[in-house]
């Protein structure tokens, strides 16, 4: 039997890890995955070629983020996330908060700017494009945090407690565009918080981590509901094929454990890189200031010991 117009068969056998991870491509996201590292890849030998460097850990985070997307959505993850709320769950938290993050941490923007050619004076490339779109009033109202963390709370609640859910798992167009969704959610929501790329909103470190923690409790509230539910809460998944030998009622209360989980997760690595790049930051303001004491002959230093004396004098 057909699932959904998806012409995948429902009568899958019980899940397991091995028959989860067996190589079972969504086209679009297979295309979309390759596509994305042959084009990081040829940013990165564009600058190597003349004479530039590129940090070899944001070509590992990069990497790892685009096969994070690839292990949910072309694997047999994708297949049984159709008929197991468990298994979406899995997906959905991995495309939506742990692939965001290692993508925003490889820079991908940074790189674009630094490998893409500047065009002539009257003339707009690719790069004239990105640093327009980059300072435009758009991205800066899908960035701010009044924007983001609402939508982040919409795309749980508004989704799963709603006939939308359901509606768009009846379509494999649909299915891909939820995806792509929570993805393009989890970009937009962390992207400000501790991407690496230059963006229109970037508040200080505190906030960021203010920005954070508004967010993900809702996370973990939404775990418990669906826990704590007494009936299916989503229709999509009220009758698992029997093939699988699962009970929807416990199979959402599995789900529910995997996102209250996630809400914890993603924010230790957030914070992680948190602190790592104030830390960085510091540094370099520090390194700044012993550069300008050493030309100047740390004039400044002088005139607060200058003054410091002033009063010792006027004390007398």
């Amino acid at each position: 039997m057909d699932h959904s117009g998806h012409g995948m068969n429902m009568d899958l056998p019980p899940f397991t890890l091995g028959r989860g991870l067996e190589f079972s491509a969504d086209p679009f996201f297979l295309i979309g995955c390759v596509a994305a590292l042959v084009l990081y890849g040829y940013g990165v030998l564009r600058l190597r070629a003349r004479g530039d460097d590129w940090p070899v850990n944001r070509i590992v985070f990069f990497v790892l983020g685009v096969l994070s997307i690839a292990l949910v959505m072309c694997t047999g993850l994708n297949d049984y996330g159709m008929v197991m709320f468990s298994v979406h769950m899995v997906q959905h938290m991995v495309i939506s908060m742990v692939s965001p993050i290692l993508l925003l941490l490889g820079a991908p923007v940074t790189l674009a700017l630094r490998a893409l050619p500047v065009a002539g004076r009257t003339r707009t490339g690719p790069r004239e494009l990105l640093l327009k779109l980059l300072h435009s009033r758009y991205m800066k109202i899908i960035t701010h945090p009044a924007f983001t963390i609402p939508l982040f709370i919409a795309s749980l609640y508004g989704l799963y407690f709603t006939p939308l859910f359901d509606f768009l798992m009846e379509s494999k167009a649909g299915h891909i565009a939820m995806m792509v969704h929570f993805l393009a959610v989890g970009v937009v929501f962390f992207w400000p918080i501790m991407g690496v790329d230059p963006g229109p909103h970037r508040p200080g470190y505190v906030m960021r981590m203010l920005e954070l923690f508004a967010g993900m409790p809702f996370h973990a509230f939404f775990g418990i509901a669906l826990m704590m539910a007494t009936q299916p809460m989503v229709k999509a998944y009220e009758n698992p094929p029997a093939s699988l030998g699962i009970d929807a009622l416990g199979d959402q209360s599995a789900a529910g454990g995997i996102a209250w989980a996630f809400s914890e997760i993603p924010s230790v690595l957030v914070l992680i890189a948190l602190v790592f790049q104030w830390y960085r930051s510091e540094q370099r303001t520090a390194k700044r200031s012993d550069r300008a004491a050493d030309r100047d002959g740390d004039q400044e230093l002088k005139a607060y010991n200058a003054y410091l004396a002033s009063l010792q004098a006027r004390g007398q």
